[in-house]
């Protein structure tokens, strides 16, 4: 067969190298002027620093094929995401934690204590929370509530909490022990050499043609056996329904001679603040040593036309869209929609990959088989 992959990020350098390695013809076309998506790397040419061009992507999974997998194609090395967060003032460890609660209330609690020191701060007349707000109550009361997640989220989100499903906060765990890691997977890392060099090896095969710098009209679906799209759902569709809503990000860099925050990540909660956090790259890379330093500050923003989508935004009037180009995929006959912007979710990393191999089996089952492949 010879298949189109519409978009050079992980899902579709994973499907292409499967598909590749089962003995088909891929094309990929990219649009931008380089392969592996929103999680390109570039080395700075002054400073040296491995910077996260889009912002970090930090790896962690508990997926253990996943893992082999991209280290089959980079050396990861170990990395621990441990976010700190500027508040009234003063520096806090994030996810909350034995240690945030202990400095926040300026108390000495044993973990046993500090459960039910929270639960006293807790809203516990709030038995089924539906909304962020009522969850983050519920959760861990107001004064963290106010100094943590509520100004974070307005800035994020531009709306209320009150407007946000509880289920964006379900995802930041409280713990009452001293662990400040800010994720709980088996397997967290960072590619030694970039999460570009890595894409670029699992797109080095002999039956793969990447074309940078050209973009895909619905028209050219005619000319292959098969297309995976992972661009926009509704761009596929020239928007003839309307956009998806989707947040966006504006990065405003400046450069550092030394230790800027001593952090990789710095959150800034309050909502006075125009910025969401900081991000310090050389420290995504602890086994490097770099005299400079390169930063960027975070803006979150509703997403334009010519803007890159980042989050989506998934409210009722978005899933009632959703659900109408739902409608209109159903209609179309080889192509296979893939990724965060194809399938308009939030996905990690690791998922993408796990759902980009299984996507490529399920293909190939299929077309061994001699079955129709749907869309």
């Amino acid at each position: 067969m010879h298949i189109l992959l519409v978009g050079a990020g992980l899902s579709c350098a994973v499907i292409g190298r499967t598909l590749a390695e089962a003995g088909h013809r891929i094309t990929i076309m990219e649009a931008r002027d380089h392969v592996a998506g929103n999680c390109h790397t570039v080395r700075d040419a002054d400073t040296g620093v491995m910077v996260h061009v889009y912002g970090p992507h930090i790896f962690h999974t508990d997926d253990e094929e996943v893992w082999d997998y991209v280290n089959r194609y980079e050396t990861f090395l170990p990395y621990k995401n441990r976010v700190k967060t500027t508040s009234k003032g003063q520096v806090f460890s994030l996810p909350v934690n034995l240690h945030t609660i202990n400095q926040f209330y300026g108390k000495t609690l044993r973990p046993d204590e500090a459960r039910a020191f929270i639960e006293e701060q807790a809203d516990t007349s709030i038995t089924d929370p539906q909304t962020f707000e009522e969850q983050a109550l519920r959760f861990v009361g107001p004064d963290l509530y106010e100094a943590f997640f509520k100004g974070y989220t307005i800035k994020q989100w531009g709306m209320s909490p009150r407007d946000l499903p509880a289920s964006i906060l379900k995802r930041l765990p409280v713990r009452f022990n001293y662990d400040d890691n800010y994720f709980f997977h088996r397997f967290q890392g960072m590619p030694e050499n970039g999460y570009t060099a890595m894409v670029e090896r699992i797109l080095d095969h002999p039956a793969i043609t990447v074309h940078l710098n050209t973009a895909f009209t619905r028209a050219q679906a005619d000319d292959y056996d098969h297309v995976f799209y992972s661009g926009p759902l509704d761009g596929f569709f020239d928007y003839e329904l309307g956009r998806l809503g989707y947040r966006t990000l504006d990065f405003e860099r400046f450069t550092y001679e030394g230790d800027y925050q001593g952090c990789a990540v710095m959150n800034y909660g309050e909502e006075d603040v125009p910025f969401t956090r900081i991000t310090e790259h050389k420290h995504f890379a602890p086994w490097e040593e770099h005299e400079g330093s390169v930063c960027y500050r975070e803006f979150s923003r509703a997403c334009g036309p010519d803007d890159i989508p980042y989050y989506p935004i998934r409210q009722v009037k978005e899933k009632a869209l959703l659900a109408e180009y739902e409608a209109l995929v159903e209609k179309v006959g080889n192509v296979t929609f893939v990724g965060r912007l194809g399938t308009y979710r939030y996905l990690d990393m690791d998922v993408t990959i796990r759902e980009a191999l299984d996507v490529a089996r399920a293909y190939l089952g299929k077309a061994g088989a001699g079955e129709a492949v749907g869309a």
